[in-house]
């Protein structure tokens, strides 16, 4: 089971993106029958089935094996991820672009190039899978708590003339190009969501 599985295929993302399918995708954690499941999700095994063979029709449940109960022999599924990401590749020609954003510094221009991050990335490691490859990438995370807005602009133009000064100082005309994406957002507090 994969840690994270981008879908990029549109009618696997309806697929997914349906409550109760994604009820049975969080219960497919371990692997479990359609009699199982009916009992944790609240359905009949007949329902459980239907949405099942439409999970498994889009490759997000894959077979693990048999469990014999009585006189029956019980098909068992687990999911294909623990978790997924829709790409926004599923969305074809109206998928987000960075290139549509003409302001750098706004917000949708940042949610444009994450989308991106996801929509390469994503195929990246289809493609690394298919060929038993490991893809080289490097994913940095942490959290700055500023003063003040002055702090925060000083720390932009630091930022900026570092990464500036390190791809100087590393890049090479001709050699395999790679993506660099730096974002510096705000935290969302849970208690502002609803």
């Amino acid at each position: 089971m994969l840690d994270v599985e981008v879908i990029d295929d549109p009618a696997a993302a309806m697929v997914a993106l349906d409550p109760v399918r994604g009820r049975l995708l969080a219960a497919l954690a371990e692997p479990a029958s359609a009699a199982e499941l009916a009992g944790k999700v609240g359905l009949t095994r007949q329902k459980v089935n239907y949405h099942l063979r439409t999970l498994e029709a889009h490759g997000l449940v894959t077979p693990a094996g048999e469990r014999r109960w009585g006189g029956l022999t019980e098909r068992r599924l687990v999911a294909t991820a623990a978790s997924y990401v829709v790409s926004p590749a599923a969305l074809g020609a109206v998928a987000s672009d960075p290139a549509r954003s003409a302001d750098r510094l706004s917000a949708r221009h940042l949610v444009a190039l994450a989308a991106r991050v996801v929509r390469e990335v994503g195929e990246l490691a289809r493609r690394a899978e298919r060929q038993d490859r490991r893809l080289a990438t490097l994913g940095l995370d942490a959290e700055v708590a500023f003063r003040d807005a002055g702090s925060r602009a000083a720390f932009a133009e630091e930022l900026a003339a570092a990464v500036t000064a390190l791809v100087a100082r590393h890049h090479t005309d001709g050699g395999r190009p790679h993506r660099l994406v730096v974002a510096v957002h705000p935290i969302p507090d849970p208690e502002e969501q609803a």
